[in-house]
């Protein structure tokens, strides 16, 4: 390389954003995933053996995903092509296959494919994938911020071995940072700059995990800063964020995983982690219908009669949601959400029904009792229907000591819970009367 061309170059790099001048430049600098990066773990392992196959990264955005597709390659010894699933379809994705099947077959280097956002192509561009992968012409390298299990086409899937990405911690995040503010050829080094650790930690924390986003807003910050030296504070690098927009994808994970957040929360009587669930959800943009579907489900799987008010209240909720519409409308999710939260929980009827459920389908079928049959035509007593049935009004109490199943079934248990708890009570008696044992309902 000439001395223009590394001037040329490092002018280039120059012009970069901090967080790309900053990415590893080999697998020893990369930060995080030592689930399964570290030391005898499986993709290292992989790695070191050259058996590298196709995987597919499923993880947040900043994470380190495409970084650690390039340092793959380079470990690997294999030519790094990269695609966007946003940006490229199936003529493109051919013209690479079959570039890399002529590079192999010339007796050139493999080549490793990264394919970013992979879950953006559909289930056609997917397979135009799987005989390169199958015959080994590609390692081919999926990233994606979906469940693969739900957004990657199953034969893929089947082919690949999948690593989950979680956020970087705090403290992965503060040696990124602290790196970048020491390497005066990549990243910050030759500015002067006052940061101590109590700051880092601060941006660390507010960064959600996402190396990128933290690197820029430190950035930001440091060229920001009409100081000299650069002196850095929690509060200047507050001033140096821009409002921090919830990540949402309506199809994607955060939709179900902030649904399952919420319903657990409220399950659990949580009522400050519920609001903040909820919270999440509706600066997420997320449908207003679906969140009162999921509370009016929720009001009778996990509350039922031990408090029958939590149905009417869900259910009026979700009607005065479609009445008022944003932004009122978080007002009264609030309010549902919190008495749900609080409210006595029972999942009796959900047992109740599931367990009817199960005979219905695996047990023999038990035919309707002949004096509970229906009796309102011409000739039904000539087959014997509704023959011998009481009338319970016609009892003292209203309670008519017969049998209305024909089998020997127990589904529904009240818990010793709210209402329910009454209803326990009440339903021991009634078993008894039912049975034409002795006693009284009160």
């Amino acid at each position: 390389m000439s001395l223009f061309e590394n001037e040329e170059r490092e002018n280039l790099c120059s012009a970069q954003p901090l967080a790309a001048r900053m990415r590893p430049a080999s697998l020893d600098e990369f930060v995080g995933q030592q689930q399964f990066l570290g030391p005898g773990k499986l993709l290292r392992r992989l790695i070191e053996s050259d058996r590298l196959g196709s995987v597919l990264f499923y993880g947040p955005p900043g994470c380190g995903k495409t970084t650690l597709a390039r340092l793959l390659a380079q470990a690997s010894r294999r030519r790094f092509q990269q695609l966007s699933a946003i940006e490229t379809g199936v003529k493109d994705l051919r013209e690479v296959l079959q570039a890399a099947r002529n590079e192999l077959a010339t007796g050139g280097r493999p080549t490793l494919l990264f394919i970013d956002e992979i879950h953006r192509y559909n289930r056609a561009q997917q397979d135009a994938l799987l005989p390169d992968v199958e015959d080994g012409v590609v390692s081919l390298v999926g990233a994606t911020t979906a469940n693969p299990f739900f957004a990657v086409n199953p034969a893929l899937v089947s082919r690949s071995q999948i690593f989950q990405f979680e956020s970087l911690s705090d403290e992965d995040l503060m040696r990124l940072l602290r790196r970048a503010l020491e390497d005066p050829r990549r990243g910050l080094g030759r500015i002067k700059v006052e940061c101590d650790d109590e700051t880092l930690r601060f941006l660390a924390e507010r960064s959600d995990g996402d190396a990128r986003r933290a690197l820029n807003v430190l950035e930001v910050a440091v060229r920001s800063c009409p100081k000299h030296p650069v002196v850095l504070d929690p509060q200047w690098i507050s001033d140096s964020m821009q409002r921090r927009g919830a990540a949402f994808d309506a199809r994607g994970d955060d939709h179900y995983d902030l649904a399952s957040a919420l319903i657990k929360s409220i399950r659990g009587s949580d009522v400050d982690a519920s609001l903040y669930w909820l919270a999440r959800m509706l600066e997420s943009g997320e449908d207003i219908r679906f969140i009162c579907r999921r509370l009016v489900i929720l009001a009778s799987e996990d509350i039922g009669n031990a408090d029958p008010g939590a149905l009417p209240l869900a259910v009026a909720a979700m009607q005065a949601c479609e009445f008022v519409g944003l932004p009122e409308c978080r007002l009264t999710l609030s309010q549902a959400t919190a008495y749900l939260a609080l409210a006595p929980k029972s999942n009796a009827a959900t047992l109740a029904i599931g367990e009817a459920l199960q005979d219905v389908r695996e047990q023999k079928v038990v035919p309707v009792p002949k004096h509970l049959r229906d009796a309102h035509y011409d000739g039904a007593k000539q087959l014997g229907s509704g023959v011998d049935y009481v009338y319970s009004h016609d009892s003292p109490d209203g309670i008519a000591a017969q049998d209305y199943l024909g089998v020997d079934r127990e589904y529904y248990r009240p818990v010793d819970r709210g209402f329910e708890k009454e209803l326990r009570t009440r339903l021991s008696q009634l078993r008894q009367r039912l049975a034409g044992e002795s006693g009284h309902d009160e």
